[in-house]
């Protein structure tokens, strides 16, 4: 089990802990209401406009900590700041969440691109929790992803250690920022390579930060690493179709990088929110490091192109299906337009190339650690398969592709 840093302030300690008082979870999340803090606390979140983020923010709310949260937002005034999280956690549809209480009193203006803009607001010092979501999620090469995911990442969680009242800072990685070459399933661990071990520069930034912050002094830092998140077990790819289109695009080529008997680690986002509310929330915990992540229950991609097959009602393309290499991708130009729909010819290649190259490292990531702190297992990609499907009809591929291409 990963020890934490003797030197640091850990995440279980030096900190005032409030009375207990029962909290309903969604209903997902099976973890006694002992276990978790209450509202008597300030959460700040970052990245609530982004995919994971909102899906926090909504978990905490429906949780009832509404009047606890302080946004981080860009905006030019605090009303734009209020509209752009109201309008992001409306895309979750929520019955809970009453997001007409939220107020700009709860919006603290600032971009990680620029810490020293927002450090001296004095509602920092209030702080309790953190939930770092905010990043530069880019599969590309965009000028953006060292200066937010390292730079600007590493100088807010320092000023953030100096917050007198700060419990715990809970920092939102990727399981993916093991590298490539590792044996499966991935075990959690603090040693991550370096830039050339990559596939993206996403991940390896993601790594560096890690790595920086976990040297940060006083800084109660706990790390999760979700795998790849897809879709919302209820409302499909409303919120986002981030990543689900590339399975869309393979099956309509009917050929990957892959075979169909490998596997993908995926959770849907509204899992993986309700794991990192028990991971900010919940009063003692065995590790600063964990997988959020299918674990067990990863499907194999023949087991999704079943469920994509039945949910489109279409015959299944298993018995035809082709595992092609990466020197076969400009063969398939020809059957962009015609099997896609798209035109844009260097587009779908990258696309192609680069997610091929996820698809061949089969990787599942070891999730024991979180079960183990009484969170359920993941639902399996294929249970929720037709929500997102059914929220994606007549949506183009080309549009969905570009919640990843931006």
């Amino acid at each position: 089990m990963q020890q934490f840093h003797p030197e640091a302030r850990t995440p279980t300690q030096g900190r005032a802990i409030h009375t207990k008082l029962p909290l309903a979870l969604p209903m997902m999340v099976s973890c006694p209401s002992e276990h978790l803090r209450t509202p008597q606390s300030m959460t700040l979140i970052t990245g609530a406009t982004g995919f994971i983020g909102g899906a926090c923010a909504i978990a905490a709310m429906e949780s009832g900590r509404i009047d606890s949260l302080l946004f981080l937002v860009r905006a030019k005034t605090l009303e734009e700041g209020l509209q752009r999280v109201v309008e992001s956690l409306g895309r979750f549809e929520s019955k809970i969440a009453p997001l007409e209480q939220l107020s700009t009193r709860q919006i603290l203006l600032g971009d990680l691109a620029d810490v020293e803009a927002f450090a001296d607001d004095v509602r920092l010092n209030r702080v309790t929790h953190v939930m770092n979501c905010a990043a530069v999620a880019s599969f590309g090469n965009h000028p953006g992803i060292w200066p937010v995911n390292v730079f600007g990442t590493v100088a807010f969680a320092k000023r953030m250690a100096k917050s007198p009242l700060l419990e715990r800072f809970v920092h939102i990685g990727t399981a993916m920022a093991c590298g490539a070459g590792k044996v499966s399933p991935v075990q959690e661990s603090w040693q991550l390579p370096e830039a050339e071990g990559h596939l993206v520069p996403y991940t390896a930034s993601k790594a560096e930060a890690e790595r920086q912050m976990k040297m940060i002094p006083g800084l109660p830092l706990v790390v999760a690493r979700p795998s790849i998140v897809v879709g919302h077990t209820l409302l499909g790819c409303k919120p986002s179709s981030s990543i689900f289109w590339v399975f869309r695009m393979a099956q309509d080529l009917g050929r990957f990088m892959c075979s169909l008997d490998e596997t993908v680690d995926v959770i849907p986002v509204d899992y993986c929110a309700k794991a990192l509310l028990l991971l900010t929330y919940k009063q003692h915990l065995s590790s600063d490091l964990y997988h959020i992540s299918a674990g067990p229950r990863c499907a194999s991609f023949r087991d999704i192109e079943l469920a994509m097959s039945d949910a489109r009602h279409i015959p299944s393309l298993a018995a035809s299906w082709q595992q092609i290499k990466e020197s076969d991708i400009p063969s398939l130009v020809p059957d962009f337009k015609a099997r896609l729909g798209i035109t844009n010819r260097r587009l779908v290649t990258k696309a192609v190339k680069l997610y091929g190259g996820f698809s061949l490292l089969n990787y599942k990531f070891d999730n024991q650690r979180l079960l183990d702190e009484g969170f359920e297992l993941a639902p399996s990609f294929p249970s929720y398969i037709g929500n997102c499907i059914r929220s994606t009809e007549g949506l183009s591929l080309l549009d969905q592709m570009m919640s990843d291409f931006k």
